[in-house]
């Protein structure tokens, strides 16, 4: 009987695809007789396990180690340049299998990597071969001078090593290559099949009006003879059970069933959040094979459609970018989700967790999977199916040119592969994109290439994207795909899959990114079909710098915060941003100014997007809960146009909803409005932006005896006294320029209720951007970064671990404009 095994290496850290030469080197000596000799690692001798080596042998003794050696051929100008050592198991702790294991060794290692290393390994007899070549030569072998001239703190060679490409920085984070395996390695054995994988798709038929399952699975058969058996596929809850007579031959066997879904349960669809629920099925598959083998397998089942709908506008130039979901308009609302963590093992479920119920509780339904980063693990997948949260997936090559020769385009498939297996079954995961900016870089020639050389980077990525990529991807049915973003959409295939624009306002989606132009300035933005990144910078709370910071880093021209900053000019352009606006802190406290430029970086992003949400550690920042009132499902909008107000209602309901709006004219230097107008009941309809109401600025100030510089507005909507919406402002002048604004003094009463705490604030004076902080306590407000134009209010503070109301006394602090002057 002949047994297998597998060695697991479930590691995610990984992301661009390559080839691997492997070498295996003993560090000791066989005790096997005519076969005995030390090794010379700093000689070309002949190293490795003995030819003879096997069950009759010996086993080394414990501290000997089989040294795992990846050379990793990336580029095809430089051919190798990278290779690292992982420490393997002791012979002394496998040697003992290779009696019963005929196929020793078995690596899928992960998502990316798996089916490369799994094809090659696969080959070997039981018998390990050995390695022509020592460590030392190897090196010499393949060493190879190169010069890169990077950005600012930013290691550029991440496009040739098999990496975590940010992990080299970008210009959000830190540079930390990281490498080996940090998540746990295991060994299976099999003497007649194992699976390597099932996975599912949910279809809709639209002519037979019904919901159908296609399932794929693949064993790897090691029996001798043809495998025979059932496959029992049931999700009760949907009252749909069939039975599958199935007969798997020797080799790589791929199952395919096909399951109808009852047409007489009606299937309740996963709908993102704040549009109904996640409703999910529970489905088990059995498989009961020849010799007694059962293999079950659960799953939790999912029905959704999605379409992106391209047509054109009337009107308009261009074509339409948006998405219906079960053949509904959503509106996504978002942000780019980079990895969580410089270090993988840090991620933990409580992490994810955290991260994501801080997406939907600041009212967003989508992120983008950054390209530039990893393939998440399989619980941030299932986490956003649960949540509600869609997914925007990048394939994961950012900002550089890659190369299609054999080798790398077999293991960019590999990789492919694996990864719509592993994820179309989510329903979160909406649209495929093929990477991130590589269309734009060659259209807008980011690297300065050659015009000799350029169609033939072209043809490289039409090769790599849209005949490899895109051919692999059209394969899944449940969701769209495009070959780049920013990309043209459908304009782009037309032009041959580079366009001549890619951030075309009038087809597919843009990023944008303005660090000189006035972010509060409306008219500074595109008025895009899609916007899936833009934002500026900000710097975290002190509360989270102070934790990774000494005293001599707090100032904004230290050594610290300059070494911080990875995006070029980075610190400059936020003080450019917050010179607009407000005045720079003057205190005479070198620590006390640092703090309160902290502050404003945070605090001038109040009609902008940001980069980052929230800062490392999950703490929100100031524009968190700024989103949780502009992402709100119900929302009034104001802007000036020509000196004129207008308020538009904004509405992600599935119904129409009647309301009222109310405006107030507020004085910097009173706690009353001076002038309140409320309109009558106006109808928003679903799904719809409307204006609800305009006014000259001019007659505004008439009514409330006001000037720009004295007065700000105030507008809610409302019904039936009930507030509806945020009550969001509109700011006449730059604050640097308010009259009558003075320091005002808030007091706090904490009170405990249940697992939160009550905040009961109240000021003496109007108190522009209230920030509340509790310092090293985990948690969130209800509401923070608040204008307080009234004597008092209430807000909540949800704790992330058990705390009292004698810590967060301790440890409450509150800042507002005025503070800093």
């Amino acid at each position: 009987m002949r047994h297998h095994a597998r060695l697991i290496f479930p590691i995610y850290i990984f992301s661009c695809p390559a080839n691997f030469f492997l070498f295996l080197v003993e560090t000791g000596s066989c005790s096997c007789s005519g076969c005995s000799r030390t090794p010379d690692l700093e000689g070309s001798a002949c190293l490795g396990l003995p030819e003879c080596w096997d069950d009759r042998c010996e086993p080394p003794r414990p501290a000997q180690h089989i040294l795992l050696l990846l050379k990793v051929v990336l580029f095809r100008p430089l051919s190798v340049l990278a290779t690292f050592l992982l420490l393997f198991y002791t012979l002394s702790r496998i040697s003992h299998l290779a009696s019963f294991l005929q196929k020793l060794i078995y690596l899928p290692m992960i998502p990316i990597i798996e089916s490369s290393v799994q094809s090659l390994i696969n080959s070997w007899p039981s018998t390990v071969p050995r390695c022509l070549f020592g460590l030392v030569t190897c090196s010499k072998m393949f060493f190879i001078m190169f010069e890169f001239h990077g950005n600012q703190n930013i290691s550029s060679f991440f496009p040739l090593k098999l990496q975590e490409q940010c992990s080299f920085s970008w210009d959000w984070g830190p540079s930390f290559p990281t490498q080996g395996i940090w998540k746990d390695v295991r060994i299976e054995a099999y003497n007649i099949c194992h699976l390597n994988y099932f996975t599912f798709s949910p279809i809709y038929d639209n002519t037979a009006n019904e919901w159908h399952l296609e399932i794929q699975s693949s064993f790897d058969v090691v029996s001798s003879k043809p495998v025979g058996g059932q496959v029992i596929v049931a999700i009760p809850e949907l009252q749909t059970q069939q039975t599958y007579k199935i007969e798997l031959q020797p080799g790589e066997e791929v199952v395919n069933l096909f399951l109808k879904i009852n047409k007489n349960i009606t299937v309740r669809t996963w709908w993102p959040h704040g549009h109904g629920n996640q409703t999910g099925y529970n489905m088990t598959i059995l498989f009961e094979l020849d010799g007694g083998l059962n293999i079950e397998k659960s799953a939790k089942v999912y029905f959704r459609t999605v379409e992106l709908i391209e047509e054109p506008i009337e009107g308009s130039p261009g074509l339409s970018f948006y998405f219906k979901i079960n053949g509904l308009p959503i509106f996504l609302k978002g942000s780019n989700w980079i990895p969580a963590d410089s270090f993988q093992d840090r991620v933990t479920s409580d992490v994810l967790r955290l991260l994501l119920q801080s997406v939907v509780d600041a009212n967003m339904n989508t992120l983008r999977v950054w390209g530039g980063g990893i393939y998440e693990q399989d619980e941030f997948y299932e986490l956003c199916d649960e949540l509600g949260i869609m997914l925007w997936q990048d394939f994961m090559f950012a900002c550089a040119l890659y190369p299609t020769d054999r080798g790398f385009i077999e293991s960019v498939r590999a990789e492919v592969a694996n990864q719509i297996r592993r994820l179309k079954s989510h329903p979160s995961v909406i649209i495929w994109s093929g990477n991130n900016e590589n269309e734009a870089a060659l259209s807008m020639d980011w690297f300065h290439v050659n015009v000799t050389d350029l169609q033939t980077y072209i043809d490289d990525y039409v090769t790599l994207y849209v005949k490899n990529i895109r051919e692999m991807v059209l394969s899944d049915q449940s969701r769209p795909f495009i070959p780049s973003s920013p990309t043209n959409g459908a304009e782009t295939i037309a032009e041959g899959w580079i366009s001549k624009n890619p951030l075309s306002n009038y087809f597919g989606d843009v990023h944008f990114y303005d660090y000189s132009s006035d972010c509060w300035n409306w008219k500074v933005f595109p008025k895009a079909r899609f916007a899936s990144e833009y934002g500026y910078q900000s710097w975290p709370s002190f509360s989270t710098i102070e934790k990774v910071s000494s005293k001599e880093d707090w100032s904004f021209n230290s050594k610290f915060s300059h070494h911080r900053q990875h995006h070029a000019d980075g610190n400059n352009q936020m003080l450019h941003q917050a010179r607009l606006h407000f005045k720079l802190p003057q205190s005479t406290d070198p620590v006390r100014t640092f703090k309160d430029t902290i502050y404003l970086t945070q605090v001038s992003r109040f009609r902008s997007r940001a980069e980052q949400l929230p800062a490392y550690g999950g703490k929100w920042k100031m524009l968190h809960y700024f989103a949780r009132h502009f992402f709100a499902p119900l929302l009034p909008v104001g802007f000036e146009d020509q000196s004129v107000f207008y308020v538009y209602g904004v509405s992600d309901l599935h119904s129409d909803r009647t309301v009222t709006l109310t405006v107030r004219v507020h004085a910097w230097s009173s706690l009353q409005p001076v002038y309140s107008r409320v309109t009558k009941r106006l109808v928003i309809p679903a799904g719809q932006a409307v204006v609800l109401y305009k006014e000259p600025v001019s007659t505004l100030l008439r009514c409330g005896n006001c000037t720009r510089e004295r007065c700000v507005l105030a507008f809610y909507l409302s019904a039936d006294l009930q507030l509806l919406s945020p009550i969001n402002y509109h700011f006449l002048s730059s604050l640097k320029e308010a009259s009558g604004l003075r320091k005002a003094n808030i007091t706090a009463t904490i009170s405990p209720q249940g697992d939160t705490f009550v905040f009961d604030l109240e000021t003496s004076a109007v108190a522009p951007f209230v920030w509340l902080d509790v310092g090293s306590v985990p948690g969130r407000f209800s509401d923070n970064g608040f204008l307080m134009t009234e004597k008092t209010r209430r807000v909540s503070f949800y704790p992330w671990r058990p705390t009292s109301k004698r810590e967060l006394e301790r440890s409450f602090q509150v800042t507002s404009l005025a503070d800093l002057y």
